[in-house]
């Protein structure tokens, strides 16, 4: 890692990337992104009620990676730490608000296309209207942000709930149609033609198909609501459990207007989610359809993933911006038959610049030395080498106190509040995931672990490379300030 300037740049640092030796057996890489879907909704994760065949028959084709995590669980966070290659702390992308230092970063489609690939994006990266970072767009203009770089704190002490619940709630039902099935199927479309029309004597090809669903508004066509209705179980509370919720998930069901949500609507939700997983099943089922028909499948690997994840009233919460496994952890399925035999798990923890490190390594690019992550190529190539079994995912957007990091490593999860006034103290949390995959039992308060959790806040921090009461600091003062590029409308870019 390099040395962190004064608001965690190291972009000077960057070397220029050097092109790898070209070679028409290079493979091209499809990635395919979807947003806010739950790594647990899907079959190939052991959900006996959804239907995704499409992606269970990419994993019995692929690599299934079952403790993979998003560095912030959060839309624009999320995509642009992996646009630069770096954590969000390290480039300042703190919220939906933000966009990365400069256009002309060392970002990931400018470092493969220094080897010699064609960069493109068909879809939605929620990147602001005036920067690329290098993609070429195809399939028509779908990143249309305005970034403003604002945001705020809730005080520590506001923690009085609301009883109205969010208009959000109001956009659980069916229907024909709605902006995120609208913009999907225009991914599809545009990313199948451009598989109709590339040829094997092309150059290489990266491409990232950018889905929006299953995000909400949760609105899918009768028949996706019918094949769930009565059949996905509700969330388990634990009596007292959401009185005993770290502050900054009490502020989130505050700030998110999500403390007196139907019982009712909790169940219709989480059916529609279901069927909005499905739709967007069959989209990715349409892609691969194309690329089979292409004349480059047989060079093409495919990987699938998600932004974040999505709470469906799981302790309490809806929507993303937290760490529990439901937000924080996201599908991966990395398929390429010729290289790498189908129906194959592995179990320890990575993250999404994890992925990206693998895509520049198969690529045969060289990545910034600066960079985080780490290649999974030869844990892909070899399920019992050596891996770091360790994630780190951030949070320093709107509706919360304070920001905090995650650290996973093992079957441990540790979760660092940061402090935020001077009248409060910071909060951790503990959760063996093995004995307590709900994370109901928080351990940060048991003696017994004080040796553990000194350990892996060590880990985070040199991980990282800044203690998180800094980096809080740090994000509080360019929220405050933002871009000088303000205008009227939604607060806080709570996509």
């Amino acid at each position: 890692m390099g040395v962190l300037g004064s608001h965690g740049e190291t972009l000077a640092a960057a070397p220029a990337t050097q092109p790898a030796a070209t070679s028409p057996a290079r493979p091209n890489i499809l990635l395919i992104i979807s947003d806010e879907h739950n790594a647990r909704v899907m079959g190939a994760a052991g959900d006996k009620v959804v239907r995704t065949s499409n992606l269970d028959a990419l994993a019995q084709r692929g690599v299934v990676f079952d403790n993979c995590y998003c560095n912030s669980p959060l839309c624009v966070p999320s995509r642009h730490s992996m646009i630069s290659g770096k954590y969000v702390s390290r480039v300042n992308a703190w919220s939906n608000t933000s966009w990365l230092p400069s256009d002309d970063i060392a970002s990931l489609p400018r470092v493969l296309t220094a080897a010699g690939y064609d960069a493109l994006l068909c879809g939605k990266m929620h990147m602001d209207a005036t920067r690329k970072y290098g993609f070429t767009e195809v399939g028509g203009k779908m990143n249309q942000g305005h970034a403003t770089g604002l945001g705020s704190r809730r005080r520590a002490d506001d923690l009085a709930p609301t009883k109205a619940v969010s208009g959000r709630f109001d956009e659980f039902h069916v229907g024909k149609d709605s902006p995120i099935m609208s913009h999907d199927r225009r991914v599809t479309a545009g990313a199948a033609e451009f598989l109709k029309n590339r040829q094997p004597g092309q150059k290489p090809f990266f491409m990232i198909a950018g889905y929006l669903a299953p995000h909400f508004p949760l609105i899918v066509p009768p028949r996706y609501h019918e094949a769930y209705r009565g059949r996905v179980a509700m969330p388990h509370i634990p009596p007292g459990h959401l009185e005993s919720l770290p502050r900054n998930y009490q502020h989130l069901r505050i700030g998110f207007q999500a403390c007196n949500v139907p019982e009712e609507t909790v169940r219709r939700g989480r059916e529609l989610y279901h069927g909005l997983t499905q739709w967007v099943d069959e989209q990715i089922g349409e892609l691969m359809a194309a690329l089979a028909r292409s004349h480059v499948a047989d060079n093409t690997i495919v990987i699938y993933t998600s932004d974040h994840g999505e709470n469906m009233g799981e302790h309490g919460l809806w929507w993303k911006n937290c760490m529990y496994e439901q937000a924080a952890r996201v599908p991966l399925i990395v398929s390429y038959p010729p290289r790498w035999p189908g129906g194959q798990r592995r179990a320890g923890a990575c993250s999404l610049l994890d992925v990206v490190r693998t895509v520049v390594d198969l690529a045969g690019a060289k990545a910034p030395d600066d960079w985080n992550g780490q290649a999974m190529t030869p844990w892909l190539d070899d399920a019992h080498v050596g891996w770091k079994d360790a994630a780190v995912s951030q949070y320093y957007a709107h509706h919360i106190a304070s920001g905090f990091t995650m650290y996973r490593s093992g079957d441990h999860k540790y979760v660092y509040h940061a402090r935020p006034d001077e009248k409060h103290e910071p909060q951790r949390e503990l959760y063996d995931l093995r004995n307590d995959p709900g994370e109901f039992h928080n351990l940060a308060g048991e003696a017994s672990q004080r040796g553990r959790i000194a350990a892996m806040h060590e880990a985070m921090v040199k991980e990282i490379g800044e203690e998180p009461d800094a980096t809080e600091r740090r994000s509080r003062a360019d929220l405050a300030k933002g871009y000088g590029r303000e205008r009227a409308g939604r607060g806080e870019g709570e996509t």
